[in-house]
Parts: structure tokens; C-alpha cells; sequence
């Protein structure tokens, strides 16, 4: 019996080596998932950090098999391999968030964000 796939969306951003961080990350997720399918990336101006350097953003679109919570566990993990920390230094070398799983919407507030609207437009 075939599992069930579930519809995804993942937001991508880094504000240290950006581009090199997103490649290792769309790496790791086409391993991850399948039917995936990732928008451009785009900078824009970081908000609420202590570092001035311009985010890189990019939506990935997949199905899993994984529920919601695994999946977000996993992108967690995929974080911190990729150097990930929660310091109070405000690099962030990587962040993955779970922003729609099939009809379920999570961090509401980024999808407030011109660069989501922007690139939803995409998938």
C-alpha cells in the first residue's frame, strides 16, 4: 500500500553565504522530498536583526511522506548540519520553515511578507 503524499511549502532564507547556504539546502531537500520544485531566490533587507546583511529568500514545493512534525524536526536538523546556531550574533546560516503543510498554514506572520507573495506566485 502506497503511502500518502502530502503537499508542502518551505521557506529558505540565509543572511551569511547566502547563495552557498541555499544550494546546500535545496541539495538536502530535493533528497528529502519528492515532486519538489523551488522558486528564484531573492534578497531583501533583513527585518528585527542585529546584522545588516541582506537575507537571501527562496519557497520550495514537494510532497512527503512525512507528517508535520517529523518534517519539521528534520528541517531543524538540516539547520544546524549547515552550521545553524541560535546565538545572539544574528548570523543565520540557514533557516527552514514549514510554511503550508497540505491545507494546515503555519507562521502566518511570513506570509504577510512581500518576498512570500511574491514567490508563491511561482509554484
Amino acid at each position: 500500500m502506497a503511502q500518502k503524499l502530502h503537499h508542502i511549502i518551505i521557506s529558505l532564507a540565509s543572511n551569511y553565504n547566502q547563495e552557498a547556504n541555499l544550494e546546500a539546502a535545496r541539495t538536502q531537500l530535493t533528497q528529502l522530498l519528492t515532486e519538489v520544485h523551488f522558486t528564484s531566490a531573492i534578497y531583501t533587507e533583513p527585518i528585527n536583526s542585529l546584522r545588516s546583511e541582506p537575507y537571501l529568500n527562496q519557497l520550495c514545493e514537494g510532497t512527503t511522506a512525512f507528517g508535520p512534525e517529523l518534517l519539521s524536526e528534520v528541517l531543524k536538523e538540516t539547520e544546524k548540519r549547515q552550521g545553524r546556531t541560535h546565538n545572539e550574533d544574528g548570523i543565520v546560516t540557514l533557516d527552514l520553515d514549514l510554511l503550508q503543510y497540505d491545507d494546515q498554514r503555519f507562521h502566518h506572520r511570513d506570509w504577510e511578507r512581500s518576498y512570500v507573495k511574491d514567490l508563491i506566485n511561482e509554484l
